[in-house]
Parts: C-alpha cells; structure tokens; sequence
C-alpha cells in the first residue's frame, strides 16, 4: 500500500468516526466524552486532509490549490493501485 492510500485510508476513517459521533450526539446530546472525542477526531482529519493535500493535490474542489482544476488530475483520491487490495 502506497503512503498516499494510507493517508486516504487514515481520513476516511476519521471523517467516518466523525459522522457517527455526530449522529450518536443527535441521541444523546450531554455526552461531553462523545464531544470531546468529535473534536479530536475532528483536529486529526484535518491534519491528515492538509497533509494529503500538500502530497498529493486536492480532494475536492474545495481544496486548497490555487488551480481550480487541479482537483480533477488523475489519480483521483479513491483509485487505488490494486484493486483486490481492500
């Protein structure tokens, strides 16, 4: 596995926990160990999208680079390099 399929791996988790930590805390609102675990999951994945994007080039058309369109060159950020691999 390439260093740029770990870093992807690592924030897809991250941006995982952080969806479900968001939708227990819908249940379960006074849970300040849920919270403070959104925010360090939350610090984690964007210190992890800064470094892929610094990498790699950006995930989205969001992302940082100054070239609109930069979003768009191959490999995109879910290819993988073997696709047996999963």
């Amino acid at each position: 596995m390439t260093e740029r399929e770990k870093l992807m791996r690592q924030l897809a988790a991250n941006d995982f926990a952080i969806v479900e930590l968001h939708l227990f805390l819908n249940t379960h609102p006074n849970d300040n160990a849920a919270a403070a675990k959104l925010d360090e999951y939350s610090v984690i994945a964007s210190k992890l999208r800064r470094e892929y994007e610094s990498k790699f080039g950006p995930i989205s058309a969001m992302g940082r680079d100054s070239n609109r369109w930069a979003w768009i060159s191959n490999p995109w950020p879910w290819d993988t390099s073997n696709e047996g691999d999963k």
